[in-house]
């Protein structure tokens, strides 16, 4: 029997940690080479230090011309996100910063693995294992924990980003511990929030008094109350920010970006990688199916565990986990999927339409738990395939 009553700790970082600089970065160059060529091939990665900002890795388009082209916008690119962002620090501000561009050609022996040819179809651009999860304890079936920190730095960016609170900075982060009753989400025990500030006058009091009444607007109604541990900026002064106060690095919050902790996680990061990377497409795939198991009514919780490995186009296993909660056996729910959805790299970017520039806004608040938008964003988040696998089963 799993656990009913207990405390579940997540976290989340703001678009202005330093590894979600990085981050978005590496998907603003996707986005751009995925804009030139639907099927370009993209493995960018980023690093963000004090007034400079290096990208390098593997980059690939057909028409060699467009990506000699291309290699002179990445300077924009990079410095258009970091404005964006907001950062115009002295140390580190989007006109000033070094920007160095190690990008290079995609190796040929890693694309003759994963490119079609003859009667080979298109294989896996890497081995590995991917999950995706999915639980009916929020309307967004995600985990209440990760949910909720994401929702509170998206919130803040908004009021700093508009306006209305002009003292917050860019770099923030957020933990929630929530209380699980019945194994439900009733209330938060505890809340850590760490932002960055610009005046160094203000003191964690203060902060705290910019923040509170935006935290309590996200959260359900009754989850804080006089026995929640609050601890906003508990060192202190926070006016030092972003890559100027902590190097940042592409793929290194890769628990923030799935679900805070509470399913497994693959062992390869998402941003800077094109589609063909089951890395990321895969790990979208495994999302998507087990969403629609919930969605579906099969169980209340699912975890999806695919496998790839490098050059070969079949995932080598499927497996599922209803955590107790399932109305139909794991096994009937596998043979499902493969009845269902194509899972080869080809077949998870043509059911998801994943050869369109849609992630530069997948690189902060989470890859999950997002609404699908009109032009194919999160489009991994639908539920249109819950009535198939019903009938599959």
């Amino acid at each position: 029997m799993a656990r009913q009553n207990y405390t579940f700790t997540s976290e989340s970082v703001s678009e202005g940690h330093p590894d979600k600089v990085c981050d978005r970065i590496s998907d603003a160059v996707l986005d751009a080479l995925i804009a030139e060529e639907p099927e370009a091939r993209v493995a960018c990665e980023t690093f963000a230090t004090t007034n400079r900002v290096v990208i390098g890795g593997e980059v690939g388009l057909a028409d060699q011309e467009k990506l000699h082209d291309y290699m002179r916008r990445i300077d924009g690119i990079a410095r258009d996100c970091i404005r964006d962002i907001g950062y115009e620090q002295d140390k580190f501000h989007w006109n000033t910063c070094e920007v160095t561009n190690l990008l290079h050609e995609q190796s040929a022996h890693i694309a003759q693995g994963v490119n079609a040819d003859g009667n080979k179809d298109e294989g896996a651009g890497d081995q590995g294992i991917m999950f995706g999860f999915a639980t009916n304890e929020t309307d967004a079936m995600m985990p209440a924990p990760i949910q909720f920190s994401h929702a509170i730095l998206r919130r803040l960016a908004e009021v700093r980003k508009n306006g209305t609170e002009p003292a917050l900075g860019p770099d923030a982060k957020s933990q929630l511990s929530v209380v699980y009753r019945d194994g439900k989400p009733v209330g938060v025990s505890s809340l850590v929030l760490s932002t960055q500030h610009l005046d160094e006058t203000l003191t964690s009091a203060d902060i705290r008094a910019i923040v509170e009444p935006y935290i309590r607007e996200v959260l359900p109604e009754g989850w804080l109350n006089g026995e929640t541990e609050w601890h906003v900026n508990p060192t202190g002064k926070f006016v030092i920010g972003g890559p100027d106060g902590d190097a940042g690095l592409t793929g290194r919050k890769i628990i923030v970006d799935t679900y805070g902790g509470a399913a497994p996680h693959g062992g390869g990061a998402f941003s800077g990688k094109d589609p063909t990377k089951v890395d990321r497409s895969a790990a979208y795939a495994a999302r998507y199916l087990a969403k629609n198991v919930v969605a579906a009514g099969m169980a209340e919780r699912c975890t999806i565990q695919l496998s790839y490995a490098i050059g070969v186009s079949q995932p080598l296993s499927i497996y599922a986990d209803t955590h107790q909660t399932g109305e139909v056996a794991p096994a009937a729910i596998e043979s499902a999927i493969r009845k269902v959805m194509d899972l080869t790299p080809r077949g998870i970017r043509s059911h998801l339409q994943l050869n369109k520039p849609i992630y530069e806004r997948t690189a902060a608040y989470g890859h999950f738990g997002r609404a699908p938008e009109a032009d194919g964003g999160f489009s991994w988040e639908r539920t249109d395939l819950a009535e198939a696998l019903a009938n599959a089963v």
